[in-house]
């Protein structure tokens, strides 16, 4: 089967990864912090902006920013 594997983690290359998803979102929490094999990305970070939005911070295996999307995991399909 063809796809991404995802596996959640912690220690401190996952704490690395969510000080640097919090930076890119200007804080907030970090829900989850998981390994990523998809289209350069090595970690993904959802994050509970100060605004109350929960994005995924999607960084490289240098922590820079690959992207930051709107989680789509709220079951609402009207966006």
């Amino acid at each position: 089967m063809a796809g991404t594997a995802i596996a959640m983690v912690t220690g401190s290359a996952a704490d690395a990864a969510t000080a640097a998803a919090l930076r890119a979102t200007g804080g907030g929490t970090a829900n989850s912090v998981e390994r990523d094999a998809e289209n350069g990305v090595v970690w993904e970070v959802e994050v509970t902006r100060p605004d109350g939005r929960t994005v995924d911070v999607r960084l490289a295996a240098d922590l820079t920013v690959v992207v930051v999307e709107g989680d789509v995991e709220t079951g609402d399909d009207t966006d």
